[in-house]
């Protein structure tokens, strides 16, 4: 948390006001750094003023509580408390009372490290004062059109197809650092810009389970329910509730700036965002904090059930339970399988596969090579995503799951080959629906026993026909030369004995081949 005797308002460099020509201000003494700010201005005419200062002060005094005669003992000691009080610079005016800054206080500033200005006669201490809030008001304007300009930029990175790696590239180049997307266990998931030294990475490390601690023995965790829990108002025995998480945590380790997010609405449980930079502005809090709120949206599970319902899901699936049993604990009935592959060459990988599940609303994503499958409620429309082609099936029962899945390999195969952003599998009643099952496998097993034992065959048959015979935009969906489905299509119609060109023979074909 910042400290709340610091005001909302950036600081001001001490080296903006001495360039101010108006003022005349003019450094005597003390070190000549350029990182030295000041947080606001104040006027005192006390011998001791530690009791009355908070911290990052250009004390200004004429030096009326100088007594006469005054030696090097007095000013060390009025100029140690300065320096112990946080004070960041001490201007001394010139005029009614000395002509001269004393020569012992410029020595004590030097031993002490303190910034000793001089204050000509005409310049008066309110328009020193006023003067330090003018460049702050410029400053704070600064920061803000800063912060605004960040905020867009972040927004417009969170709408690109890929989203995650190009939040945390803005938010490295808007804050001049690192950022990194951490997983529970600290390992990096995503991170751009340049990584800071070992150490400070360690210690980011060490933040990131400040806001994300693993689960100690006997804790209570986040969220309980189900047997076994306490009802409200009553003690769980036998266990120790676990402190409150922070949201966020800050450190500073050899000069590098560091501060940990937690992400997504269960603190402690999700990933982290790291952010490592050489200087901290008061916006950059601010900054980080948006792309936080964007990361958590992006890699959250908000749409879906929870971990250990999946993981239960998935341990009675592969101890052998039905799909129509397994279906409630994943808050299913029925589904649409949605078949996608993104636009550019590369594969896409977990945080692309996340970020689809995300904008497609749902939590059941399986990145399969090329190409990710998604599992949506049959009541949710799918729409064109950018960057993405998408195959998407009709509305099925757990046990027709597997239909369905063909299906939407099928409508992404089409869209491909057309260059259509979307497909949607057709689900309306059809001629098919009017023979039982049995029949029409019996019969498609039948007519296309000559070629079932070359899947190719079948597979360029099956896209060739759905595409009106159109070679090119087959070889475009089977990531094929056209001259192979050439080929292909005439050892079909040699091992059928059928002729293609026949309207029935293609309609029988489709016939047998929509459902093997």
């Amino acid at each position: 948390m910042p400290d709340p005797v610091v005001p909302p308002t950036p600081p001001v460099r001490l080296d903006a006001l001495l360039a101010r020509e108006d003022l005349g201000l003019r450094r005597i003494a003390g070190p000549d750094d350029p990182g030295t700010v000041v947080r606001w201005a104040q006027a005192s005419e006390m011998a001791d003023p530690y009791p009355y200062l908070l911290g990052g002060e250009l004390l200004l005094s004429a030096g009326v509580h100088i007594p006469d005669g005054a030696g090097p003992g007095y000013f060390d000691a009025y100029v140690s408390r300065i320096v112990a009080a946080g004070g960041a610079a001490l201007g001394f005016g010139l005029a009614p009372v000395h002509e001269t800054v004393p020569a012992a206080l410029a020595e004590a500033c030097d031993m002490h490290g303190l910034p000793l200005l001089e204050v000509p006669p005409r310049t008066t201490f309110s328009g020193v004062a006023r003067a330090v809030w003018q460049l702050m008001e410029r400053e704070r304007t600064a920061e803000l059109r800063r912060v605004a300009e960040a905020q867009q930029s972040l927004a417009t990175a969170a709408a690109h197809p890929d989203p995650v790696r190009p939040v945390l590239h803005q938010l490295a180049r808007r804050l001049g650092g690192w950022a990194v997307l951490l997983a529970p266990d600290t390992t990096e998931i995503a991170a751009s810009g340049t990584p800071p030294p070992f150490d400070a990475r360690q210690a980011l490390a060490d933040l990131a389970k400040v806001v994300h601690p693993a689960p100690a023995d006997g804790d209570t965790p986040p969220e309980t329910g189900g047997r076994g829990a306490a009802a409200p108002g009553e003690p769980r025995h036998g266990t120790r509730t676990r402190a409150p998480v922070p949201a966020s945590a800050s450190d500073t380790v050899t000069g590098t700036h560091l501060a940990a997010y937690a992400l997504g609405p269960g603190r402690g449980r999700g990933c982290v965002l790291g952010v490592a930079s050489p200087r901290r502005s008061p916006g950059d809090h601010t900054i980080a904090s948006v792309a936080a709120v964007l990361l958590s949206l992006l890699t959250g599970d908000r749409h879906g059930p929870t971990g250990t319902a999946r993981s239960s899901a998935l341990v009675r699936l592969l101890l052998g339970a039905a799909p129509e049993d397994v279906a409630p604990l994943l808050g299913a009935g029925r589904l649409r399988v949605v078949h996608a592959r993104p636009d550019g060459p590369a594969a896409p990988d977990a945080l692309a596969a996340s970020a689809l599940g995300t904008a497609l609303g749902s939590s059941l994503v399986d990145p399969a090579g090329e190409v990710v499958r998604v599992l949506i409620p049959a009541d949710r429309t799918v729409e064109p995503l950018p960057g993405w082609t998408l195959g998407v099936s009709p509305a099925a029962a757990p046990p027709d799951w597997p239909a369905a899945e063909t299906r939407a390999a099928r409508a992404l195969a089409r869209a491909r080959a057309t260059r259509a952003p979307l497909v949607r599998h057709g689900d309306r009643p059809a001629l098919t629906d009017l023979v039982p099952p049995r029949d029409a496998d019996a019969h498609a097993r039948a007519l296309l026993a000559p070629i079932a034992a070359a899947p190719a065959l079948t597979d360029t048959l099956r896209t060739w026909l759905s595409l009106h015979g159109s070679w090119d935009r087959t070889a475009v969906a089977l990531s094929v030369h056209r001259n192979t489905v050439r080929q292909r299509i005439a050892r079909c119609a040699a091992l059928l004995e059928a002729d293609l060109d026949d309207p029935d023979v293609r309609m029988e074909l489709w016939f047998a081949l929509r459902d093997t």
